[in-house]
């Protein structure tokens, strides 16, 4: 979802974004939350999925209030979002539209840039089903919703279950590959907004410890060459 063509220098954005995979692993899927224009913050999650999902149809929800925003996946919510009083705008809060594109990220999704999109295997389709929306109608040129409450449905859910929280922390425990609370190489400080969690901490940094445990990569000791020999080093390297 997005009010990108509305508001092009501050837009709202939430996103399930799924990223391809290397044979044999699994496919690797991103949840996105942008507000204001905040892109640059950054309020990424990404997680190895327990399925393939070209195979067959799978449900992909995003429950979106003035308070909160939950994804979920088949029902199962994996993530929970709450608005604080510190991030004011970087809240999704405007008017937007859902849409569905394809487009080539290869320069950043699959392991920094590390594996092209294969283009041999083009054209790339998108099919989609069973698409449902509750919610307020609003006229983009008004810029206002058309009603004061949104109508209640008995199937949408209002928050979590004590059930649903379990499974969610399951879920995060065994497919969260990267969150951006606990990213020490671009946050010396966490936002605010995030709470932290030991479980999710432990296996993050076992998964990447130089993003989440704040290590420096090893690159061992350093031997002086000549130029000649420097530059056969580097050829033969590639």
């Amino acid at each position: 979802m997005s009010n990108g063509e509305m508001f092009q220098k501050n837009h709202d954005e939430l996103d399930f974004e799924f990223l391809g995979n290397i044979r044999g692993k699994d496919w690797r899927m991103q949840t996105n939350i942008y507000g204001n224009g905040s892109t640059n913050a950054g309020r990424e999650e990404r997680y190895g999925l327990w399925f393939d999902p070209s195979e067959d149809f799978h449900q992909y929800s995003i429950l979106w209030t003035e308070s909160q925003i939950i994804f979920y996946v088949d029902n199962v919510p994996i993530r929970e979002f709450k608005r604080t009083a510190t991030m004011g705008g970087d809240f999704p809060s405007k008017p937007m539209s859902l849409y569905a594109t394809i487009w080539d990220g290869s320069d950043w999704a699959t392991n920094g840039g590390k594996f092209r999109i294969n283009y041999k295997y083009a054209p790339y389709i998108a099919k989609f089903s069973d698409l449902v929306l509750h919610g307020c109608a609003v006229d983009p040129t008004e810029q206002a919703t058309k009603c004061d409450i949104a109508p209640k449905h008995d199937s949408i859910p209002t928050g979590i279950t004590p059930e649903q929280r379990i499974r969610m922390q399951n879920f995060r425990k065994k497919h969260m590959q990267y969150s951006y609370c606990y990213d020490r190489a671009r946050y010396t400080v966490p936002p605010a907004e995030c709470v932290l969690d030991a479980m999710e901490a432990e296996g993050l940094r076992a998964f990447d410890p130089v993003t989440f445990g704040g290590a420096h990569r090893h690159r061992g000791k350093r031997h002086h060459r000549s130029r000649s020999s420097s530059s056969q080093g580097e050829a033969s390297s590639t």
